[in-house]
């Protein structure tokens, strides 16, 4: 009897010994890693099989941090939003390219791979197969590990949790003043260059007109990179509304649900990305609370945008069972309070629930309360450090007004990295708006 047990349980021992462990650890903590260490844990579950200087990720879906990073700082630190664009523009889905692009502000020896569902870029720079790898297994083995990370990213950004909207709401916002301030900054610098070349006492001519040529390029250039960093982090209402459309497809298909679509007005201010993904994470979340009720054969959605909100509104046909109080409602309101918007449920006996949720478009200005911060445990001194840092200042700035060496506002800066749990002046600067200090 004994031996009859055993027998098979003998079996199950052999065959999990068999299973390649270190990999599906490495599969499991990809598939559950937060946003802020996919590029990190990616690095690193791609390195035994291709070794690479840098990994990059490049990512409109997240609208606050587009680029994720990890590897050596000198090529992560200067990898721009247009040279990754220009590189994913040039590829096909779901097939390695090699080669030489510019990145980083110089020609480099790059793998890239583009996502099919969702655009999403992976680079990888300077790359040569692992010590003992097969080069074509390596590269399917990356292939697959990058659709799960691709894919995470998916569904992390369309869940949109609080967390994730207050991190990419500041975020966002950081880098659009600090990109105008940049624009401002050198369209100044080369207005002033062109105006000097085109004087009439310079005498050489066609230098004059060559260096003018090209400075006007470099004008243009420059406010186009600003365009194309201002269209990453805005959606027009019509296009959101759209893509709404898209995610709840599905459903009208596999479910017999009937779904009517009220479209917004086409034209009218642009949503930021946050405000976008967010109302249609609440549509989804709205649909299929709805759906569990009994009797549900319709749901109308509609979208609309005064100037200052998102103005979002769906309601079924039901007896009227959606209960305000259910876990599923109190999620998609932690979601809108997040936003610091307001969501509302109507329910009418007999007649359906109508629910109607406004998104601020702009998060109200407020000043920083003591216990958001007190947890920081900041000196007074690393305190105005980061607001200086907040208000855009660069350390020889702070270390003026503050009358202190720009050795010592390094210092500082390095130990707020510590203590806010950051690893850049963004994400401080970011992490520091979330909490209200301006």
């Amino acid at each position: 009897m004994s031996t009859a047990i055993d027998h098979p349980l003998k079996a199950a021992s052999l065959l999990t010994t068999d299973l390649p462990w270190p990999l599906l650890h490495t599969i499991a903590s990809l598939a559950e890693a937060p946003l802020i260490q996919i590029a990190e844990r990616l690095r690193a579950a791609t390195l035994p099989y291709l070794k690479s200087s840098a990994l990059v990720i490049f990512t409109e879906d997240c609208t606050g941090r587009p680029q994720k990073k990890a590897g050596a700082e000198e090529i992560i630190s200067r990898v721009s939003i247009t040279e990754l664009d220009a590189l994913r523009a040039s590829l096909g889905d779901e097939t390695f390219w090699s080669g030489k692009a510019e990145l980083a502000g110089e020609p480099r020896p790059l793998y890239a791979l583009k996502h099919a569902s969702s655009g999403a870029l992976l680079v990888l720079t300077d790359p040569e197969p692992a010590i003992g790898a097969d080069h074509d297994a390596g590269l399917d083995l990356v292939t697959y590990l990058w659709r799960i990370a691709a894919q995470r990213i998916q569904e992390k950004v369309a869940d949109a949790p609080p967390s994730y909207l207050l991190e990419s709401r500041a975020a966002s916002a950081e880098r659009v003043r600090v990109t105008a301030e940049l624009t401002d900054l050198h369209s100044t610098t080369l207005e002033t260059l062109l105006a000097a070349l085109r004087s009439s006492s310079l005498d050489d001519a066609a230098a004059r007109t060559t260096v003018t040529d090209l400075a006007a390029k470099a004008l243009v250039g420059l406010r186009t990179h600003s365009d194309r960093t201002t269209g990453l982090v805005e959606v027009p209402v019509a296009i959101a509304f759209e893509r709404l459309r898209e995610d709840l497809r599905p459903l009208t298909r596999f479910s017999g649900l009937e779904i009517e679509f009220i479209e917004p007005p086409q034209n009218g201010r642009a949503l930021p990305g946050e405000v976008a993904h967010a109302g249609r994470a609440i549509v989804r979340g709205l649909v299929l609370a709805m759906m569990e009720q009994p009797e549900i054969s319709r749901v109308r959605t509609q979208w609309d945008c005064d100037g200052e909100n998102l103005l979002i509104n769906v309601r079924d046909d039901g007896r009227g069972m959606l209960a305000p109080d259910a876990p599923s409602i109190g999620r998609l309101d932690r979601q809108v309070q997040a936003l610091a918007g307001q969501l509302r449920v109507e329910v009418m006996p007999r007649w359906g629930a109508d629910v109607f949720v406004t998104l601020p478009l702009d998060l109200p200005a407020r000043p920083a309360a003591a216990g958001d911060i007190a947890g920081w445990d900041l000196a007074p001194r690393e305190l105005e450090v980061l607001q200086h840092l907040v208000a855009g200042q660069r350390n020889r700035t702070i270390a003026l007004t503050l009358g202190i060496s720009e050795n010592t506002v390094k210092f500082h800066v390095r130990n707020l990295f510590r203590k806010l749990d950051v690893s850049s002046r963004t994400e401080a600067i970011a992490l520091a708006n979330s909490h209200g200090l301006r």
